[in-house]
């Protein structure tokens, strides 16, 4: 399997894991808080995956 699919989905499933494990701030009223770092954590893999296609891509060229 390519690393461009293989290393954002690996991290997808451990940013599950921890918005499971983080669910105390949830209930707790820290809906911002809670939110936040799940938006920004999902954004930073989503650039990792076009990065990571990119230079894949880049690499078979030459």
């Amino acid at each position: 399997m390519k690393r461009s699919v293989v290393i954002p989905a690996i991290l997808l499933i451990y940013l599950a894991v921890m918005s499971y494990i983080g669910r105390g701030e949830f209930f707790a009223g820290h809906y911002l808080y809670y939110f936040g770092i799940i938006g920004i954590t999902l954004v930073a893999i989503i650039l990792l995956h076009f990065t990571l296609r990119r230079r894949e891509r880049n690499r078979n060229q030459k």
